[in-house]
């Protein structure tokens, strides 16, 4: 276990980050300058600081907060007033630097080409790793306090056991604790950790040469990974065919330098789980959530189990395109031509708030009265951050949406999908203490998923011209495309690499491509005829910055599951499903994610969600084929 502090905010910023690399693509049309936006769109971070000068001056006030919590070293184990004192004043800190760098990365994401707002998002990063590095002494002082005397202080001083769930953890993971200086050294190289990951998004994202095309209709086209996103759902078979091919072909010529990279990263884990003691890079990487080994195994072989599942749904796909083989440049093709639903500001807001209804007024009159309330930042924007987040870190106000809304579904299933998240967040914020309030990654996404389900069944009800509904049921479909059978592809390849690594193989562009290449025929049904699959798209790897992030995309799939089977009991009034529901989202991380699903009637642990949800997915199909006509 790293030290609490750096910890914390390493996943406070990954979390960020991934909320708007998995979900959404990139947008392409902000143009508008920010000024030219009424204020009603845009969020107001003075709820937050009333100024850039505040929050200079608040910044200067932390950093001998830290040097104080430091004097508490060798002191922490006195007495249960000494130790209170301690991690209250230990919570406060992070609870500003947090809201610290809420504001700075907010507003370097309201203009990322604004030198000042970035080096402010710099500033309260330095800030956080010296402070990780400072009070790396906290957790192994704190492991080495017998359980007996803590639980002797706790009865001393009864608000200690606000800090209950936090010690259960601490001793839970004891042995994989080590000395102070090791802690201290092992810290220190998590800043080395970052290198892979930040050499891959500077070459891909910025000096990686791309292709010019020229797509069916005369348009020269420079692919870069936006253009990608945009155009690997052309209409056009042979331009998406076109785009498939180059675009892969570019990472192609650069693939031994990705598996370097790759290489390396693996490697950091590999060091992290031997220093500590681990029996993988697996068990290394969920054990602070404490999740079993097994929920991701049997992620895995259920997701095998029901391939056939699977290919119901592309073969599906291949019969709404009219294609005699469906290729991999087929996947992202709408089967559904000449349907355009269009959501404005007014509908979409009204959309999500009438969506969560079924969650009670206290739940949906929290989304209104946010869009009035400067939660969100609506519209795109010259220089703005693309795709979509929310943050909810600052706990003494209120979550912020980051948007990028375009008026279509994709960009009202986005804006539920956020306000998930924000509402998580704002239940967990009111109703716990700052140190259990901050949930799990690995129930992220459960919140997000419920509401996209909540709003998908809304929007059905209201349409009822065929393609219309065709398109939306796709929609749907797809979804369990990208997110349920995609996401765990994606973890059986990052389980494979580690394992290949901590045996002793190296991974070289050729070996990464042979074990990708098998998986993706297997998951498309390549040798069964299903879908086509170019052995040039083996190096799809190369592109997915998630295998940089260390076992976090299985997490998308567990969520999905688990969303399908709470949605379904919302949805179909199961008594005491709702209150359930809330009462979860209101936890935050008092107890361990899977006690707090099962406590919804959700158990992880068995095949019943993975059930519940291909139950789902076959009555959409089953919907598909009627209105196509079996």
């Amino acid at each position: 276990m790293k030290n609490l502090f750096f910890n914390v905010f390493k996943v406070f910023c990954t979390t960020m980050i991934f909320f708007s690399t998995v979900l959404f693509t990139q947008n392409l049309s902000a143009q508008r300058d920010r000024n030219d936006i009424d204020p009603k769109y845009k969020w107001d971070l003075t709820h937050l600081y009333p100024s850039d000068e505040a929050w200079k001056i608040s910044l200067e006030n932390q950093m001998p907060k830290v040097d104080e919590l430091v004097s508490y070293r060798g002191k922490l184990s006195t007495n249960a007033k000494t130790l209170f004192t301690f991690l209250e004043k230990q919570s406060n800190l992070y609870k500003e630097m947090s809201r610290l760098y809420s504001y700075a990365s907010m507003k370097a994401d309201e203009d990322t080409g604004n030198a000042f707002y970035q080096g402010m998002n710099q500033e309260i990063s330095q800030k956080f790793s010296i402070a990780g590095s400072k009070m790396s002494f906290v957790s192994p002082e704190l492991a080495a306090i017998p359980k007996e005397t803590i639980d002797k202080f706790m009865k001393q001083q009864p608000k200690l056991k606000t800090y209950a769930q936090f010690f259960d953890n601490l001793y839970r993971q004891q042995k994989y604790i080590l000395s102070d200086k090791e802690e201290r050294i092992i810290a220190e190289a998590g800043k080395l950790k970052q290198a892979p990951y930040n050499i891959y998004n500077i070459f891909s994202n910025a000096e990686m040469p791309f292709p010019t095309i020229t797509l069916s209709t005369g348009e020269k086209l420079y692919l870069d990974q936006a253009a990608y996103t945009k155009h690997r759902s052309n209409e056009n078979a042979a331009d998406r065919a076109l785009v498939f091919r180059e675009f892969w072909k570019s990472f192609e010529n650069y693939k031994s330098t990705f598996a370097q990279q790759l290489y390396a990263n693996i490697n950091a884990d590999v060091f992290t789980k031997n220093a500590r003691g681990y029996n993988s890079c697996l068990e290394s990487s969920i054990s602070a959530n404490n999740i079993p080994v097994e929920v991701y195994h049997s992620l895995i072989a259920n997701i095998n189990k029901n391939l056939p599942t699977f290919h119901r749904y592309l073969n599906i796909k291949k019969r709404l395109l009219g294609v005699d083989t469906l290729k991999y440049s087929d996947t992202y093709a709408s089967g559904v031509k000449g349907v355009e639903m269009m959501f404005d500001y007014e509908k979409g807001k009204d959309l999500v708030v009438n969506a969560t209804k079924p969650l009670g007024e206290s739940y949906y009159s929290v989304v209104a009265r946010a869009f009035d309330e400067g939660w969100v930042d609506m519209y795109p924007s010259k220089g703005k951050r693309s795709g979509a987040y929310s943050n909810g870190s600052a706990y003494d106000v209120h979550p912020y949406v980051l948007m990028n809304y375009n008026d279509d579904f994709d960009g009202v299933t986005t804006l539920a999908h956020e306000f998930g998240h924000a509402m998580h967040s704002y239940l967990s914020n009111k109703n716990q203490a700052f140190a259990n309030a901050d949930y799990s990654i690995f129930v992220a996404e459960v919140a997000s998923t419920v509401n996209e389900r909540l709003l998908a069944k809304l929007i059905l009800e209201e349409t009822t011209e065929k393609n219309a509904r065709l398109s939306l049921l796709m929609d749907i479909l797809d979804g369990f495309r990208t997110t349920l059978f995609r996401q765990t592809q994606f973890a059986e390849f990052e389980l494979k690499i580690h394992e290949a690594v901590e045996n002793g193989q190296p991974l070289t562009a050729d070996v990464l491509n042979a074990m990708y290449k098998d998986i993706l025929y297997r998951y498309y049904g390549h040798n069964e005829g299903i879908c086509n699959i170019e052995d040039l798209y083996a190096v799809e790897w190369a592109y997915i910055p998630h295998f940089y992030y260390n076992f976090y995309v299985y997490q998308y799939a567990t969520s999905f599951t688990a969303s399908v089977a709470l949605g379904q009991d919302i949805l179909n009034g199961t008594p005491g499903a709702t209150d359930k529901y809330l009462k979860f989202l209101s936890s935050g991380s008092s107890k361990y994610p899977i006690d707090l699903l099962k406590e919804t009637g959700v158990d992880m642990t068995s095949e019943v969600p993975f059930v519940k949800a291909m139950e789902a997915m076959n009555y959409y199909m089953d919907e598909v084929e009627k209105l196509l006509g079996k």
